[in-house]
């Protein structure tokens, strides 16, 4: 099974497996990946699964789709293929079931408010050679993320892994990558960008400070390091 490490800056935001026959990439709500940027068509590209193989597609877009820095209208993908979309970059993993470990945050305890219940916190660890991201962060001290209202009010989440995505998706997604010089955050997917503050988010990335106030999707919570 294949699956689609998306990143932005070096930042990693998303990870995606590949599980249907199609797969739409492009800025529209609609799209199996949203990448919420202008330099990403509506409809961008679409990613076909052939048995074990996956073709990449560019759908006529704006901007073009390229694969290791070549521009493509068809091509079948290979494991450490580079898909690049405007800015960001799209790693495609052949999965052999240990590069990732998947850990979805807030299932026990008091239940989360039920518009995040499917995609409130979720962290993804990258480990391994093949993946190109492994030993991110490794000197970080340790950051833990404090949510400040609605039912999930003084919940802890450890930011132990290399990305945790917060928010609701198809709504506001943001993420927090966990990299060499501290914590990073970006803004993922959703039309209105995420505050840090009650400021904005300005630009794709910003690095988190101790004591900083995120607000996205209408929770508030606290970025603690110490």
């Amino acid at each position: 099974m294949g699956k689609l490490v998306v990143s932005l800056d070096g930042v990693v935001i998303k990870e995606v497996q590949i599980t249907k026959d199609k797969t739409t990439l492009g800025r529209r709500p609609y799209n199996d990946i949203v990448i919420d940027n202008l330099a990403v068509s509506g409809e961008h590209a679409v990613l076909q699964m052939v048995g074990t193989d996956v073709f990449i597609e560019d759908l006529n877009s704006t901007n073009g789709t390229y694969i290791n820095g070549k521009a493509v209208k068809k091509q079948l993908l290979s494991h450490n293929d580079t898909v690049e979309i405007g800015k960001y970059k799209i790693k495609y993993l052949v999965d052999d079931g240990t590069d990732y470990e998947k850990t979805m945050i807030m299932k026990q305890g008091a239940p989360a408010p039920a518009s995040y219940s499917h995609g409130f916190a979720h962290t993804s660890a990258q480990g391994g050679p093949s993946s190109g991201f492994g030993g991110l962060g490794q000197a970080v001290i340790p950051g833990t993320i404090k949510v400040l209202n609605g039912a999930a009010a003084g919940r802890e989440v450890a930011l132990t892994k290399v990305v945790t995505t917060v928010g609701k998706p198809g709504v506001q997604v943001a993420s927090i990558t966990k990299r060499p010089g501290g914590y990073v955050f970006a803004h993922v997917e959703g039309a209105n960008r995420p505050t840090i503050n009650g400021n904005p988010l300005v630009g794709d990335t910003l690095h988190l400070k101790n004591g900083d106030v995120i607000e996205l999707a209408g929770t508030q919570m606290q970025f603690i390091q110490v």
